[in-house]
């Protein structure tokens, strides 16, 4: 009873910073859906939804020492809920098997891949003798081979020679399952074709989407024309979102030097448009005699960076990332435009609701955990130094002003480094540098430029402000090659464990949100997380879903089956290896003796053997002998008894195979047993 007073008295001293913790108990509820390695079903989500109400029903009753825990269970079962809700939501088709042949839709996404080839999205499918009901909503084709006999435009219907089948799952146990992200996406197939695609009908000219597409695309190939490459890539990525005109060498360079973000139109562009049109708003309207005292100009000036955003939004396509900035710059316009102040965790609260009721898978990713992370960290950090003394007289404007962006740089760096670390598995060691020379450009000559040239588009001199985005565009990408050339500039780190992630957040959320001395104690979280990451172990083995590529860990690092195919697979293991080695690299490691097309591969005792095609396949089976392990990508048969077979058509319900090792020796994990049945994977 004493330990409960105590933790009363100690919640009494939050009251008024307990708000910020609704999302982290919101986004909880999402995190245990989509943790699940089965689907809830109807008896389940009844349970919920009246467990829901027995503790809204008691939080009605109770006195304030249980409404704050009646609260939080509430939050988390109302994001449990929220995230199901969603998966249900965008519930479409998804392709069952592999297929070959006619491709027909509509144009309604052009993107390109990791590869550099151009990638279309299609919706209207039609497949040559599938019926509607087996037919997915959406397909996602890469243009390969010769092409150039239509220029891809939004809206446009084409059709292709395609091979297409299902979304692929995660490239090894617990690893990132795309199948996911393909979901609510509403994408039901995946492929490829080496044809040229061809234009089938034109646009009909009745999709507000896609006619804002359309602007979009032309805007883009007019920044493009206007200024040459590599900084009309820049230019058009930053002001439409389109990133199909930059080379990738360039976007390399940009990412070992911590700069890639500056491409991601994300709260760092958004708050500077919205912040640079709302002060030339209200130093213009001011400037006019007696109306700064008849009329309210600060609340007139949001009002316009407001809709300056949401015209921003709808020009960058409306991403995800963009959505989640428009909507935190317009919980802060609202906060100025009520009389409230605008800058402040409850505001960074609203907008992390907002983003996770409307897009809850939204948490999963990188680009939510990361944009909230800075924001976080900087108001925070802020607010902690708001009662300092930085008046002109102690701090001279040029202190104030570098010393801003390296502080604003270290903090963000700080916070969003462990994430981007654990998602992308490298760590940019020179990015403090890079940014703190890159950034100021952004807000002081790159973002006006942009607004200029939208303004006098209309009178045919956007050229003026596209002009004056040149030379600093041209500035940030010699300083980001200039820096990724630097020895040692990149290191890679090994993936972490699924814990990591949560511990580092909570952690963090702890130390920017507690009030007093108590908020040190996310420092434990913090370095605990970071000690389980340093401990993290990877598999002896990893085995492909196709069958057709092994890798085994070795005293070099990560000994690869062969040099090409499979070129996903074997650049996602690499990288949460933390090797910065390529597949060829990797193949030619020891520790897979091969002979006559048959690999052989030792851990532990345990012998597994490998091959790719029919004639191996049949000299591998021979050799597999009770206990061993073989794998092949292709049907086997007359495989010795006691032979564990992993086949094309066994690994298409197992998906990829992991080794670990375990107590009695090395057993073996398969993607289907760590993912479960879940509705993006039945």
């Amino acid at each position: 009873m004493r330990l409960f007073n105590l933790m009363q008295d100690w919640l009494d001293g939050q009251r008024g910073a307990l708000f910020p913790w609704c999302p982290v108990f919101f986004g909880g509820g999402i995190g245990l859906y989509f943790s699940l390695t089965w689907e809830p079903g109807r008896d389940v989500w009844l349970g919920v939804v009246l467990a829901m109400g027995a503790f809204m029903a008691l939080g009605w009753g109770a006195g304030d020492r249980w409404r704050l825990v009646v609260t939080a269970a509430v939050l988390v079962l109302a994001g449990f809920c929220i995230a199901g809700l969603r998966a249900h939501w965008v519930a479409e088709t998804v392709l069952g098997f592999r297929y070959y042949g006619p491709v027909e839709g509509r144009i309604i996404a052009i993107d390109r891949s990791a590869s550099d080839a151009v990638r279309l999205t299609l919706d209207r499918v039609r497949l040559r003798d599938v019926p509607t009901e087996r037919t997915p909503a959406r397909v996602r084709i890469a243009l390969h081979g010769q092409q150039g006999f239509l220029d891809p435009e939004p809206g446009l219907t084409v059709i292709a020679t395609a091979h297409l089948s299902p979304p692929g799952g995660a490239v090894e146990p617990g690893g990132y399952d795309f199948r996911r992200q393909a979901w609510f996406q509403r994408l039901g197939a995946v492929g490829y074709t080496r044809v040229p695609v061809l234009a089938y009908a034109p646009h009909d000219g009745r999709s507000w989407a896609l006619a804002v597409y359309r602007w979009r695309m032309a805007i883009s190939a007019a920044v493009q024309a206007e200024l040459a490459a590599p900084a009309g890539g820049f230019a058009a990525a930053i002001t439409t979102g389109d990133r199909s005109a930059i080379d990738r060498d360039v976007l390399e360079a940009l990412r070992a030097s911590n700069l890639a973000h500056l491409l991601a139109i994300s709260g760092l562009h958004m708050g500077l448009l919205t912040g640079f049109v709302f002060v030339a708003l209200q130093v213009g309207l001011a400037a006019v005699p007696g109306w700064a005292v008849r009329y309210p100009i600060r609340k007139v000036a949001a009002v316009g960076a407001l809709g300056a955003g949401a015209v921003y939004l709808a020009l960058s396509g409306g991403n995800v990332a963009t959505e989640r900035a428009f909507i935190m710059v317009a919980v802060m316009l609202v906060a100025i435009l009520v009389g409230r102040r605008a800058v402040t965790l409850t505001s960074v609260a609203v907008a992390a609701l907002v983003v996770l009721t409307l897009r809850p898978e939204a948490l999963m990713g990188p680009g939510f955990q990361m944009s909230f992370a800075a924001t976080t960290a900087l108001v925070a950090v802020y607010g902690a130094l708001r009662g300092r003394d930085w008046s002109p007289t102690r701090w001279p404007v040029w202190a104030r002003f570098i010393g801003g962006v390296a502080l604003s740089s270290l903090v963000a760096g700080l916070a969003t480094a462990p994430i981007a670390a654990a998602h992308f598995n490298q760590v940019p060691h020179f990015g403090l540098v890079a940014n703190i020379v890159s950034v100021p450009l952004m807000g002081a000559v790159i973002i006006p430029a942009a607004v200029l040239a939208a303004v006098l588009s209309p009178f045919g001199l956007a050229w003026v402000g596209l002009r004056l985005m040149d030379w600093p565009i041209l500035w940030i990408l010699g300083v980001a090659e200039s820096v990724a050339a630097w020895p040692g500039s990149v290191s890679q780190v090994v993936a972490p464990q699924s814990a990591v992630l949560p511990m580092l957040a909570l952690g963090g959320v702890w130390m920017a949100v507690v009030q007093g001395y108590g908020r040190l104690l996310g420092v434990f979280a913090v370095v605990g997380a970071l000690g389980l990451w340093s401990v993290a172990e990877r598999p002896l083995v990893l085995v492909s879903q196709s069958g057709g590529l092994v890798g085994v860990l070795g005293d070099e690092g990560r000994a690869l089956s062969k040099p090409r195919g499979d070129g996903f697979s074997a650049l996602i293991w690499l990288e949460n290896d933390g090797d910065g080695a390529d597949q060829a690299m990797a193949y030619a490691r020891a520790g897979i003796v091969e002979v006559d097309g048959v690999r052989r591969i030792v851990v532990d005792g345990l012998d597994l053997w490998h091959a790719t095609g029919r004639r191996a396949a049949a000299d591998a089976g021979g050799k597999c002998r009770a206990g061993d392990v073989l794998v092949v990508n292709v049907a086997a048969k007359g495989v010795a008894e006691g032979c564990q077979l992993f086949d094309r058509s066994r690994l298409d319900g197992t998906g990829s195979l992991a080794i670990e090792r375990g107590p009695d020796g090395p057993r073996i994990i398969t993607a289907r047993q760590v993912a479960g049945v879940r509705l993006w994977s039945q």
